[in-house]
């Protein structure tokens, strides 16, 4: 009976065991679970700005798709307001301006033109004469007119004078129409017809130069009444440009830029003086922050503005530098002085 009882408790130990095995190889071990933090368990609510606390750093910034280049040929800063030139006065207004950017010496029409659109000092691009001579060639350096042509965008050169196509090569130009081989004839070929043309078509870089205000000065003297009425004249030409652009849905998305490539004195310019070498540089359109600047600028920033505009490479060799403080950005604090011979005013 003793050893019943025995075998019997044995069995029952032996049972017990087995099922808590079997029922330890059914249920899978559960690893830790970290806490979840507080801060996941609260939704998270959006947040929507109300219109009247909205800042303008909220909105994307209109980029900026094309620019066009006006260069008013011996305009001197004080003739924009004596010559009423509404247009120009208006995009001050809207834009940023200088009315003591700096041309190059000699301060002449060609080396000028050539130094806005290569970013260079004349030294670099050599184009120092003044007279369209097809044996010379074109300035060195890579220009704004390469660049953009080089991305695939329309470039276009409109001028009053046959020698600015020493400026940038022909297979950087889409398109290059002139008026008149001479400095001293008035031509009705009319750049506004050649330009209007131009825009309609489309442009990634469209560039314009009026020649008239410097013929009037070489014979009716700087500042005459000749001459003003002149510049008068074709600031009303740019107020039609910039109608034709907003007809033909271009006007948005473009950075406009006014200056001139010499000021002038009595009946000539030329000379390292102020009157000869001050030139006013306006920019207006998308990202622009209005105002005077206090930048010194130079004719050769222009190029490195557009580069900088449009997203294209700024070049090493460039003289220049973008005027950022025009976009209100820092100003480059590698930024260096002028040309040789040019001082800042």
């Amino acid at each position: 009976m003793l050893y019943k009882l025995r075998y019997l408790v044995l069995l029952s130990i032996f049972i017990q065991g087995c099922v808590s095995a079997s029922a330890s190889s059914l249920t899978p071990t559960a690893s830790p679970v970290p806490p979840i933090p507080t801060a996941t368990l609260t939704p998270i609510q959006p947040s929507v700005p109300d219109e009247a606390t909205a800042t303008p750093a909220l909105i994307p910034p209109q980029p900026i798709s094309r620019v066009f280049i006006v260069t008013f040929d011996g305009l001197r800063p004080d003739a924009i307001e004596a010559a009423e030139m509404e247009n120009v006065i208006a995009l001050m207004q809207t834009g940023a301006y200088t009315m003591r950017a700096q041309t190059v010496v000699p301060s002449i029409t060609l080396p000028a033109h050539a130094s806005l659109v290569t970013g260079t000092c004349p030294a670099k691009h050599i184009a120092r004469w003044n007279e369209y001579v097809p044996q010379n060639g074109y300035a060195l350096g890579t220009d704004i007119f390469d660049l953009t042509h080089a991305v695939g965008l329309r470039t276009a050169l409109v001028v009053g004078k046959e020698k600015l196509r020493h400026i940038t090569e022909p297979g950087s130009t889409d398109f290059f129409g002139f008026v008149d081989n001479t400095d001293e004839e008035f031509d009705e070929t009319t750049i506004e017809s050649m330009t209007i043309e131009q825009i309609r078509a489309g442009f990634g870089l469209l560039m314009v130069h009026f020649p008239d205000g410097d013929v009037a000065g070489h014979q009716y003297d700087w500042m005459s009444k000749q001459q003003l009425g002149a510049f008068h004249k074709k600031d009303e030409s740019l107020g039609l440009f910039l109608r034709v652009m907003k007809d033909s849905g271009f006007y948005d998305g473009t950075l406009i830029i006014v200056t001139s490539d010499h000021g002038g004195h009595n009946s000539d310019h030329g000379l390292n003086i102020p009157e000869d070498m001050t030139i006013p540089w306006v920019v207006s359109g998308p990202q622009i922050v209005p105002g005077e600047l206090q930048t010194q600028v130079y004719i050769y920033d222009t190029a490195p503005t557009v580069a900088f505009a449009l997203g294209l490479p700024i070049q090493a060799d460039w003289d220049g530098a973008p005027v950022y403080e025009a976009f209100g950005l820092p100003v480059d604090p590698l930024r260096q002085g002028g040309c040789p011979g040019v001082t800042p005013r």
